[in-house]
């Protein structure tokens, strides 16, 4: 039988085109208001914040991520290749800006290890073409001929005013004008994102090639901070096989390595890995996370000071960090131009981890977020921060993971940590002068472990998905060996060449009926399977289209031990011997037979159906080239008196076919060559004579 399809209004494209830019560009006081709610949400729910309910969480919550992002942001600012004042800067500015805009509760925005390593990564290669020297140790450059000093011509001079004192300076100004402008341009393009509502890029950023990537950075980030653990003074490697340029250096300086640093950094890895372990195995006794870093830091920064270890042992230090804020300054064009490219992963790996973090804690506490709204808010928690001498920012897992742990309610708890930073900038911050770069590299190192962890996941990720392990291995050796920005494009490429890979060799399989019912399985993977006499049953697990089409009849040839083209071709060639045996007279034919035990010859003893069953419920859609494939095995299968019948084809399908002309002009045969199930395909054939 055939069902009947229901008949679809046509549907005016360009009338609903033209009504929704009439509905969008026309402008009420109702649709403004609507439109400001909507771009500022902290405008629906402060209103309605339950505060004898929420404050106490979002408060200690908020104490807690502050006290955890000061040793933070001072320590990866090691990564971004900045002095930490700016890191300070892009903590307390994202927390506020994130407050307005973003719709997720409990994700925590603000610096990133992964974030702060693509940006350094960006500031080395231009401090290099710019003829700066990389060393960390370099004194600074002062005065005003510092610039040309340094024999430069094509950069320019940054004029700062920093507590009232005015002063020209090259590398360090450089260094945050390239990652201003790069963190300009990160923005930019979130926010286009946003308005053009490209957020389905992230669908191509899959579990494994995150996971590959995030854990291939974090062993560029560990190499990067091992010249700090033991106090060496090599040169930051910059291009391609960083990783592996960066460890022969280590090992060839190894001797020079600073006693003093090596024993800072043993006993504070010892320390802040024993506490989180410990905060691991007791979190739920803890109403709180433990303060460690804090502590590490104050202890650290104090004996450093007492003990003069920077004087007497060389033991090298943060230095000065300015207090209060640096006037705003709009990012150079002409530097926006030169790292317009590198701003475009660094946007799209922002955003995805903002808001595949959003989604994930949304879901578990039962809310929604808008991911649309979700670009627009790390947009602009990048372009309006770029102003303000800092550099870009994302959600960070484990600073979120912190603040659901200590009752985070909603985003006041971000004002309060915000508060903390900016309590830090305007008089603590000179206090950190003394304290240990070693120090620093311990705590980011240590805040790796999240991810170094997923070297332990490997044998079950293996067992679970053979492809997606790959997948994560080729993305992570990418991302280490390579670049941080190679490795993402690899991971993304490698990751679609294997979903082409998977189709365009999907499992094929000839079906036996599971007996006394109407259902059908593959007879290599179920025992007890009855075979249907004189039918034979093809499932094919994947679309069909120009990229598998040969792959499918070779699959259904070998399966079904008959390919119809050879079969034709052999009978043509024995009729045409027949029949030069008849015009000598010779009444034998060539294999010394009768004539009219000729006829009987044309028909091979392998074949052994008169039937074949395409199972098409896994063919999700057909292009032209497998409809042209599918016409051509049923006129190839009809020349040897074979008929091809379809099963659980589905409407898109049927339209393809439809329109391919595969059931004729009229569809007049239709209802003979589709069938709606298996089972009556099968009824059909068998009635057949």
């Amino acid at each position: 039988f055939l069902m009947e399809r229901k008949t679809h209004v046509k549907i005016n494209r360009k009338e609903v085109m033209l009504a929704k830019l009439r509905k969008s560009c026309s402008c009420t006081p109702q649709k403004m208001k609507n439109f400001l709610m909507d771009f500022f949400p902290v405008l629906r729910w402060l209103p309605k914040y339950r505060c004898k309910e929420y404050i106490w969480g979002d408060v200690m919550s908020g104490l807690v991520i502050g006290i955890i992002l000061v040793p933070q942001a001072i320590a990866y600012s090691l990564l971004a290749g900045l002095k930490p004042i700016y890191s300070l800067y892009t903590s307390f500015f994202a927390n506020i800006i994130y407050f307005l805009m973003g719709t997720s509760r409990h994700v925590s925005v603000g610096i990133f290890s992964l974030i702060s390593l693509m940006v350094g990564q960006v500031v080395d290669r231009e401090l290099l073409l710019a003829g700066f020297d990389l060393n960390d140790d370099a004194p600074p450059a002062s005065g005003d001929d510092s610039l040309q000093n340094d024999n430069l011509s094509n950069t320019t001079a940054f004029n700062l005013t920093i507590v009232g004192i005015n002063a020209e300076c090259g590398k360090e100004c450089y260094a945050i004008g390239i990652a201003t402008a790069l963190t300009f341009m990160a923005g930019v393009y979130q926010v286009l994102m946003g308005i053009f509502r490209l957020g389905f890029v992230s669908m191509y950023l899959s579990e494994s090639v995150l996971d590959g990537f995030a854990t291939g950075a974090s062993l560029t980030i560990l190499t990067a901070q091992v010249k700090y653990l033991i106090g060496i003074k090599i040169p930051r490697s910059q291009g391609h096989g960083m990783l592996v340029i960066t460890w022969i250096n280590i090992f060839r300086n190894i001797s020079q390595a600073n006693l003093c640093d090596v024993i800072t950094s043993a006993i504070c890895i010892v320390v802040l890995v024993t506490a989180k372990e410990l905060g691991d195995r007791y979190k739920h006794k803890l109403k709180f996370p433990l303060p460690t870093e804090l502590v590490v830091i104050v202890v650290a920064t104090l004996v450093s000071h007492y003990g003069k270890l920077n004087e007497v042992y060389a033991s090298s230090v943060s230095g000065a960090i300015p207090t209060g804020f640096i006037p705003p300054k709009v990012p150079e064009f002409n530097l926006m131009l030169r790292v317009a490219l590198d701003a475009l992963p660094l946007a799209i790996v922002s955003f995805v981890f903002t808001v595949s973090l959003s989604e994930m804690f949304a879901k578990k506490y039962a809310y929604t977020i808008r991911a649309n709204q979700e670009m627009f808010a790390v947009g602009f928690c990048n372009i309006i921060p770029s102003f303000f001498h800092s550099f870009a920012t994302s959600a960070a897992l484990a600073k979120t993971l912190v603040k659901t742990s200590t009752g985070c309610q909603t985003q006041i708890s971000g004002v309060i940590s915000a508060m903390v930073v900016l309590l830090v900038l305007l008089f603590l911050a000179p206090l950190f002068y003394s304290l240990q770069k070693c120090v620093l590299a311990c705590i980011i190192i240590v805040s790796l472990r999240g991810a170094l962890r997923k070297f332990q996941d490997v044998p079950s990720r293996y067992r679970m998905n053979k492809v997606d392990t790959l997948v994560w291995v080729v993305t992570m050796s990418a991302s280490a060996l390579v670049s941080t920005e190679i490795g993402l494009l690899v991971g993304i490429v490698f990751s679609m060449l294997c979903i082409i890979v998977r189709t365009q060799r999907p499992r094929t399989a000839l079906l036996g009926q599971i007996q006394d019912t109407s259902f059908y399985e593959d007879d290599l993977e179920y025992e007890n399977l009855s075979t249907v006499p004189k039918v034979k049953i093809f499932r094919f697990e994947a679309p069909l289209y120009y990229a598998n089409r040969n792959y499918f009849l070779k699959s259904l040839y070998r399966l079904t031990n008959l390919d119809p083209n050879l079969e034709a071709a052999r009978r043509k060639k024995y009729e045409k011997k027949e029949k030069q045996h008849l015009k000598k007279g010779n009444h034998r034919t060539a294999n010394g037979l009768g004539i009219g035990e000729t006829t009987l010859q044309l028909v091979p003893k392998q074949i052994d159906f008169q039937a074949l069953v395409v199972d098409c419920s896994s063919i999700s859609f057909l292009d032209t080239t497998g409809v042209n494939t599918l016409k051509e095995i049923l006129k190839d299968y009809k020349n040897l008196n074979i008929s091809v019948l379809l099963a659980c084809c589905n409407p898109s399908v049927i339209d393809s076919l439809k329109r391919g002309g595969y059931f004729g002009k009229d569809f007049g045969c239709m209802q003979e060559m589709l069938f709606y199930s298996i089972h009556n395909a099968v009824l059909f054939a068998k009635d057949q004579k």
